[in-house]
């Protein structure tokens, strides 16, 4: 159809509809999405917490694990609460603008914890494969400035799609049927020509989360190498060991989401609900476990957090 006949306007307002015929069950979905963040909130700020405050843990493992924390709670925060609002009070309102920042941090953060995943794979090749160079290599500066890479390098990829949104002309419904405002599915309202948006995304998957996965594999093959070099079995079990909280973040994290990214550039060959199903998996699964996985397989974060809960309880039972 000729764009001439299409009347073009600049949406003030979305209506995000949540998952497209479960509408009916939204109340109930709602539940345990809810106690989900309630989980995200409080193991992420108690993850935090430990690590900023316990001296010890001022190393570089658990700096790169509160960053990460940090990043959990930004994208959950960010897409959660308007999606329990969603699915109770059907307060699926968002201003063009609010919408446009909510897809600002949710690509951010998404870009941000890949990056934190790779720079903690590098703190493991280092700590695996050159010990005696570790804290020489990893000082706190560095570490300083690994973040702050991480957070420019998300920015300069993510802001330029949001200058190129805005020049979006859309013609079509202002109803978006998802929990919260994704690229691909605001591009998609548009009448515009939207090629440029989905080479963007899947130059993003693949020159960006595609090398950081990629970067990530080669250090863990050269872990392993390492780690089976070790001259006795204690050893090469103990420096699994030290890894294996990390490689289950990272496949938490990559393949729900790359899953989730993929089914939006190839647009109807999935159906929709598995597709909202991914993206709902993805901002809520890799922030729920990341916590409970670093709290329960890292002895040090486990001991602290069990100081901490008994100091509470102590204070709690000591008669006024």
């Amino acid at each position: 159809m000729p764009a001439d006949n299409h009347t073009f306007f600049y949406p003030v307002t979305y209506i995000l509809t949540g998952i497209p015929g479960t509408e009916e069950s939204h109340v109930w979905i709602a539940i345990p999405f809810c106690l989900m963040y309630v989980v995200i909130l409080f193991g992420n700020s108690l993850l935090i917490f430990i690590i900023l405050t316990e001296q010890s843990l001022h190393e570089p493992m658990y700096l790169f694990v509160s960053m990460l924390a940090t990043v959990d709670l930004l994208l959950s925060t960010t897409t959660v609460p308007k999606m329990l609002a969603i699915f109770w009070f059907r307060a699926g309102e968002i201003s063009f603008a609010a919408c446009l920042t909510q897809m600002f941090f949710i690509h951010v953060s998404f870009i941000a914890e890949s990056a934190i995943l790779l720079a903690m794979a590098f703190d493991r090749y280092v700590a695996i494969c050159d010990p005696l160079r570790y804290t020489i290599i990893l000082t706190k500066s560095v570490i300083g400035k690994m973040g702050l890479a991480v957070v420019t390098r998300s920015f300069l990829i993510i802001f330029p799609l949001i200058v190129v949104m805005k020049q979006l002309k859309f013609c079509r419904t202002n109803l978006l049927p998802h929990t919260y405002c994704e690229h691909m599915i605001i591009a998609r309202l548009a009448c515009n020509n939207i090629r440029v948006h989905i080479w963007y995304g899947v130059a993003v998957a693949i020159l960006v989360i595609g090398l950081d996965v990629v970067l990530i594999a080669v250090s863990y093959g050269l872990i392993l190498r390492a780690v089976f070099r070790l001259p006795s079995k204690e050893a090469r079990i103990k420096a699994l060991r030290t890894c294996s909280s990390h490689v289950c973040v990272i496949l938490m994290f990559y393949v729900p989401a790359v899953f989730s990214s993929l089914a939006h550039q190839i647009g109807n060959i999935i159906p929709g609900y598995i597709v909202n199903l991914l993206a709902n998996l993805y901002v809520l699964i890799p922030p729920m476990l990341n916590p409970i996985v670093y709290g329960v397989t890292t002895k040090e974060i486990l001991k602290r957090v069990i100081n901490l809960f008994y100091r509470c309880w102590s204070r709690s039972s000591v008669p006024s």
